[in-house]
C-alpha cells in the first residue's frame, strides 16, 4: 500500500503548501485534494498553479475527490448538496458541471484519478438510480479520461453503493477502467462489513479510505481511535497490489494543527506494520 493523506482533515482551511508539507512530512506518498472552493478553489487559475507547482517539485501523487457542496452553501453542519443523481434533471446536470470544474484542474495538477460519490446518504436503490449512475459516470468519465484522470468509485451510506451494486453499475455500464475507492469507516458501518466489501470488491480496488468509527456514525477518526480492528484491515490490505492508494480521510472537526497532523499520520502508518 501506498500511504496518503487527505486535505479533508484541513477541510476548514484554505489549503495552501504549507500544509502539503504538513502532510508529506507525515510520510504521505499521495495527497487526496478535497474539492471544496473555500478549501481548494479549483475555478482560481493561481491557486491551481500553486499547487501544481509544488506537486512538478515533490514526488507525491495527486488524487481529487469531487465536490459535495455548491459554492456558497458550505458549513461544517451542512449535509453534501451536490448529487450526481438527483431525480431532477437540473439538479444533475449543476452537480456534473461542478465536478467537471474540479476535474479541470488537472490540465496542471497531476491528478491521477477522482473518487466520486453517487447519491447522498440513504439514497434510495433503485431502476431510476441505476440509470442515474450509469449516466453520471459515462459523462463525467468522457471528461475525466482525456486529463489522464481515472474515475474511482466509493461506497457510502446508502443503498446505491453497496458492493453488490457497485459491481452492478460497473457491469451494466461495461465501465472497464472504472474503478474503486474502498471507504474502510464506511465499510464498517454497514451490513457486510468490512471483510465482505473486500472479498467483493478486491480487483477492482484503487484506492483505500482509512478512518475509524465506533460503530454507530461516521466519525472519521485516526486509526486506531475507534472500533475498526486494524490489524484485520491490514491483512487484507496486503492481498492488493502495492500501488494502491491508502488515504488517511480525517474530520476536520478535530481541528487539528499541522505539526498534529504530521505526528498523528506518521503513528498512524505504524498500525499497518
Amino acid at each position: 500500500m501506498q500511504p496518503g493523506i487527505s486535505t479533508h482533515v484541513f477541510l476548514q482551511q484554505r489549503l495552501h503548501t504549507g500544509l502539503l508539507d504538513a502532510v508529506r512530512n507525515g510520510g504521505a506518498q499521495a495527497i487526496e485534494i478535497f474539492a471544496v472552493r473555500h478549501h481548494f478553489d479549483y475555478a482560481d487559475r493561481s491557486v491551481v498553479r500553486e499547487l501544481a507547482a509544488w506537486f512538478r517539485s515533490n514526488d507525491v501523487a495527486a488524487t481529487l475527490h469531487q465536490p459535495l457542496y455548491a459554492d456558497a452553501e458550505w458549513s461544517r453542519h451542512v449535509a453534501p448538496t451536490l448529487n450526481l443523481i438527483d431525480p431532477e434533471k437540473s439538479r444533475r446536470i449543476d452537480a456534473m458541471d461542478e465536478v467537471k470544474r474540479a476535474i479541470e484542474s488537472a490540465e496542471q495538477i497531476p491528478f491521477r484519478s477522482i473518487t466520486l460519490h453517487l447519491g447522498l446518504k440513504d439514497e434510495r436503490w433503485n431502476t431510476r438510480a441505476l440509470e442515474n449512475s450509469l449516466t453520471a459516470i459515462e459523462h463525467l468519465k468522457a471528461f475525466a479520461h482525456p486529463l489522464g484522470v481515472r474515475i474511482l468509485l466509493e461506497n457510502l451510506q446508502n443503498e446505491v453503493t453497496t458492493p453488490e451494486h457497485l459491481l452492478e453499475i460497473l457491469h451494466v455500464g461495461h465501465f472497464d477502467n472504472v474503478g474503486i475507492t474502498l471507504d474502510v469507516g464506511h465499510a464498517h458501518l454497514s451490513d457486510g462489513g468490512i471483510d465482505a466489501a473486500f472479498e467483493l470488491l478486491r480487483p477492482r480496488i484503487a484506492e483505500l479510505h482509512l478512518h475509524d468509527n465506533q460503530g454507530t456514525k461516521d466519525d472519521h477518526l485516526w486509526p486506531g481511535s475507534g472500533k475498526i480492528d486494524w490489524p484485520r484491515v491490514a491483512r487484507q490490505i496486503a492481498t492488493l497490489p502495492p500501488s494502491t492508494l491508502g488515504i488517511l480521510e480525517i474530520a476536520h472537526d478535530l481541528e487539528e494543527t499541522a505539526d498534529a497532523v504530521t505526528t498523528s499520520a506518521a503513528n498512524s502508518w505504524k498500525l499497518f506494520d
